[in-house]
């Protein structure tokens, strides 16, 4: 049976109330409530020594000086790279640091299991000391990886040489998981992110840190949610939200290209004024291109046309605000596009926040989404850049409540049997002790 586990990753928070990859954390905190001892090894920023986050020690190693350690944490390090091409000459020493701290780690402590997020590049990280101390490797792909390759060619023999040295290997979405297999024939387990309700959330995705009080005035009962319970006391549960005025439109996440906002801008044209309002919470590198678009579509309708619907923005939210927001909408939207680098949504926990939180999802057909929203059943599917058919779906909902209802008990069913963390977890686990056994 495995006891101990090493995570290692690019990112990990840095005090209590730092949101980053709040999945991963909430991810560890399930497997120490399952007997795991969990230790981490992450880079640190800014010079940030090793400590300690809900009780895991968090191991930092440097690469660089303190006011150069900003390659990770904040912003994805492909972007900062971007950006700024300097930062490419400290993925040398981040790797070779990584390795030797990883070396002294599993000396030290001797864990069962290296789980290596984000392979490439810390599969190379791993490599070192689960040959030399022969510990099982787990690599777990997210995608941000795999489409590096279409960028940069000499990733691809990389990522191939490291996928045949791992005794398992974790896909976040069947999207991810196909590119793994296109790139080596291996097994690959499927590993879904839960929700983060009720730890700290990401700024990457909902930018809050408290949604106990959301869930609470949902009806939706923490403790009991990973429990088997029937479709019939499941649906009884759920209420859907009342239109009070408009029917709201919600969309939460950071305005980037590939979360397609504009296309959901573009869809107003299509929404009456007087029915409708979309609600765009978050900050990002597009929110004032984005709030121009809407500016000049809501001063260029024609006399003779129907006006299209406001377009609020509402900024970065206090917790209390989001939590206002998600209890006044009415359809949680995701218009995810596959942007101009290749890069779209991997999975999209915000969904599964969302259906947690009684909202009804329309969301775009691309990346990992479907395996999240499956249509007609846990939500609404539409083509991606497609603002009729986005409009469309939100006016199909505004006009059948009985349809809303059907979705959310579908969501509800979905997320128990795909996205519990119990689930997931005992699945991960299942998985470490087969590696162990080889």
């Amino acid at each position: 049976m495995v006891q101990k586990v090493l995570v290692i990753g690019s990112v990990y928070p840095r005090f209590h109330e730092d949101a980053e990859v709040p999945w991963l954390r909430a991810s560890i905190a399930h497997l120490r409530k399952a007997g795991i001892d969990v230790q981490v090894l992450a880079p640190t920023y800014k010079g940030l020594k090793s400590h300690e986050i809900d009780g895991v020690k968090v191991n930092r190693f440097r690469y660089a000086p303190k006011n150069w350690e900003m390659l990770t944490h904040e912003e994805g390090a492909p972007s900062k790279m971007a950006s700024k091409p300097w930062l490419q000459l400290l993925a040398i020493p981040y790797i070779i640091n990584g390795f030797f701290q990883c070396l002294r780690l599993c000396r030290k402590w001797k864990p069962d299991v290296i789980h290596a997020h984000w392979p490439f590049p810390h599969a190379y990280i791993a490599l070192g000391a689960a040959k030399l101390f022969r510990i099982p490797l787990v690599l777990n792909f997210h995608g941000a990886e795999l489409l590096l390759i279409r960028k940069k060619k000499w990733v691809r023999p990389l990522l191939k040489f490291a996928i045949g040295q791992a005794q398992a290997i974790f896909a976040n979405s069947s999207f991810t998981a196909g590119k793994i297999k296109a790139l080596r024939n291996v097994d690959v387990e499927w590993s879904p992110y839960g929700t983060t309700l009720g730890s700290s959330a990401s700024y990457d995705e909902l930018q809050s840190t408290n949604y106990k009080k959301i869930s609470e005035r949902n009806n939706i009962d923490s403790s009991s949610r990973h429990s088997e319970r029937s479709e019939e006391s499941s649906a009884a549960s759920i209420t859907v939200h009342p239109v009070n005025g408009k029917f709201k439109i919600l969309f939460v996440g950071r305005h980037i290209e590939r979360k397609g906002i504009c296309y959901l801008i573009e869809a107003a044209k299509y929404l009456p004024a007087d029915k409708f309002e979309i609600r765009i919470v978050g900050v990002g590198d597009l929110t004032e291109e984005l709030k121009k678009q809407a500016h000049e579509l809501l001063n260029s309708a024609g006399k003779d046309s129907a006006s299209p619907c406001d377009i609020i923005f509402t900024g970065k939210l206090s917790p209390e605000e989001l939590e206002a927001e998600y209890r006044n909408a009415n359809v949680f939207t995701l218009p995810a596009i596959v942007d101009h680098k290749g890069d779209t949504e991997g999975l999209g926990v915000v969904l599964i926040e969302a259906m947690e939180l009684n909202l009804p999802i329309v969301a775009s057909n691309v990346g990992g989404i479907p395996d999240v929203v499956v249509d007609n059943i846990s939500g609404l599917l539409v083509p991606e850049k497609d603002p009729v058919a986005l409009a469309d779906a939100f006016k199909k909902l505004a006009a059948d409540s009985a349809l809303v209802a059907s979705l959310l008990a579908g969501s509800r069913k979905r997320i128990q049997d795909c996205f519990s963390w119990d689930g997931i977890i005992e699945r991960q686990i299942a998985v470490y002790d087969k590696v162990c056994k080889k």
